[in-house]
């Protein structure tokens, strides 16, 4: 009697591959980051400027993207992707990378902000359970985050349609709840003059700085070379909310019709997406001035100073009074668990792919008996747990984002390498606006990694450091296959 052979099953259409890019880039970012934007620009017409050209970059990413999912439309994504144009080392470096901090430390964040917002529920889980002097503090939450995060690695584990099911029902439940949070905020909002408030000087930018110790808070005008530094720098916090849409990619084995459907999902996701944050940053500046106080009411506090850096409560607060707070809460644990599907499900596909190549623990590379790779999908389980028990993911992904930055403008960048190192290869869908537009993005992406090391020097330098770490780590793995 023959043994049953496992491969990847193509079984996701495009609504599934679209639910996976719009789910994975909607968790907690839209929700606060805006509060750090205020305070860095101080205007918002900037503001939403910044949000606007985090959309069109992202887009024009995602459509590059594009062609190089055309071209090699197998598990792995963007690890294939590199490791075709640059070679194993540049590939390997990209899945080390991914495996140490980016997608578990995005998983681990996301589970612990999860975590917490059950905590307005469940008082008991902001609980301390011990702490090592004033360094590291375990709490309930950070349990409740670990099992969230094990959940879902073992629904995933039991095949691809269980996670292709939790994945629709948690992006369609969440896309819904914001479209709902943004028309009634619009529809409350445009009935009083805050929007016309924060817009009375639009394009008046500064920075404002609190100080703890002294509860002080310091305002600094800023414009010219200032100005696009602090854009520069203060757009990692849109990039990040934004992120995570090329997870799509690391799933392709699975895709029905790849060629045409990755590309598709990846301009879809990221345009619903892209809409969908610009709206909400539109609603919030109809419901909340834009400046405030630390100390006051929600009114008073603005967006720039919302209690705990949570503008999305804010807001909600405004909209339906005290009850707003549980229902935002509500709404963020959906968003947050529903975006960790898709981490956990598009993410050991990559460690799978790097298995097979050698790259990683040999074991990662077998598919279970539901044709997932199950033993990859553990992997990532554990680091991301360790990481939520240490307390340093928020570390990690500062460090991360930077060198996610630096391997998106390594990929789009191979499309050219690509085009001239094999110009016959088929390519059943090609980058949009080819060289204009990828070239577009390598430029404005490069300004902002420049601007990143000039103003967040210590942080992308640690981004850089745990990219190099992986180079011996490279050679270990070579040593061990030879």
């Amino acid at each position: 009697m023959s043994e049953t052979k496992h491969e990847l099953k193509r079984s996701l259409g495009l609504i599934d591959a679209t639910s996976i890019v719009a789910g994975s880039m909607i968790g907690s970012g839209i929700f606060v980051v805006t509060v750090y934007m205020a305070r860095d620009l101080g205007s918002a017409a900037w503001i939403l400027v910044t949000w606007l050209i985090t959309g069109l970059l992202t887009m024009s990413a995602a459509l590059s993207y594009g062609e190089l999912a055309g071209m090699m439309p197998t598990a792995g994504g963007q690890f294939v992707y590199i490791q075709r144009a640059y070679g194993k080392l540049a590939s390997f470096l990209y899945g080390w990378t991914v495996f140490t901090v980016i997608q578990t430390g995005v998983i681990a964040a996301v589970a612990v902000t999860f975590a917490n917002y059950a905590a307005v529920f469940f008082p008991v889980l902001q609980e301390e359970i011990f702490r090592v002097g004033d360094s590291f503090v375990f709490k309930n939450s950070q349990v409740l985050a670990m099992l969230s995060v094990a959940l879902l690695t073992y629904i995933n584990t039991k095949g691809v349609q269980n996670g292709k099911v939790i994945q629709l029902i948690f992006t369609s439940a969440k896309l819904i709840a914001l479209f709902a949070l943004i028309a009634f905020g619009l529809y409350i909002g445009f009935h009083t003059d805050t929007f016309s408030n924060n817009f009375a000087q639009p394009w008046e930018a500064s920075k404002t700085v609190f100080d703890e110790a002294t509860k002080t808070v310091t305002v600094t005008k800023i414009s010219g070379i200032a100005l696009a530094g602090a854009i520069g720098a203060t757009i990692i916090n849109s990039l990040f909310s934004s992120d995570a849409w090329n997870n799509v990619t690391f799933i392709a084995g699975e895709i029905k019709d790849p060629k045409k459907n990755i590309p598709r999902s990846l301009f879809l996701g990221t345009l619903i997406v892209t809409v969908i944050y610009i709206l909400a940053n539109v609603a919030y500046l109809a419901l909340l001035p834009l400046n405030g106080t630390p100390d006051g009411s929600v009114v008073e506090n603005g967006i720039m100073f919302a209690a705990q850096d949570r503008v999305g409560a804010a807001a909600a607060n405004m909209i339906m009074g005290n009850i707003g707070v549980f229902v935002m809460a509500a709404l963020i644990m959906v968003s947050t668990f529903g975006c960790n599907s898709g981490l956990v499900l598009s993410g050991g596909r990559l460690f799978y792919a790097m298995a097979k190549d050698n790259l990683f623990f040999q074991k990662a590379g077998e598919l279970n008996k539901h044709d997932v790779p199950e033993r990859a999908l553990w992997f990532q389980c554990i680091w991301a747990c360790v990481l939520c028990i240490s307390g340093r993911y928020g570390d990690l992904l500062t460090y991360a984002t930077f060198a996610s930055l630096l391997f998106y403008i390594l990929t789009i960048y191979g499309i050219f390498i690509l085009r001239k190192k094999e110009p016959d290869a088929e390519r059943p869908y090609k980058a949009f606006g080819y060289p204009v537009i990828p070239m577009l993005y390598i430029v404005l992406t490069a300004a902002i990694c420049v601007a990143l090391l000039v103003y967040n020097t210590v942080e992308t330098g640690l981004g850089l450091g745990i990219v190099a770490l992986g180079i011996p780590v490279y050679y270990l793995f070579m040593h061990k296959k030879a």
